[in-house]
């Protein structure tokens, strides 16, 4: 099941949990932009990177 991903939305990187939750700034086509907790301001490939919504 894919995940619509908008901004504002809060997600983690199942693959980076040390990274925190992020907030969704931005999504530009397969381009989003995800300010985490402990990694700062992200640019993330969506069509690399699976994000989950944070529970």
């Amino acid at each position: 099941m894919a995940v619509f991903i908008e901004p504002g939305m809060r997600v983690v990187n199942p693959a980076q949990p040390d990274w925190g939750v992020g907030q969704v700034q931005s999504v530009v086509g397969d381009r989003v932009t995800v300010n985490f907790e402990h990694a700062g301001k992200l640019l993330i490939n969506a069509r690399l990177v699976t994000l989950d919504p944070a529970p």
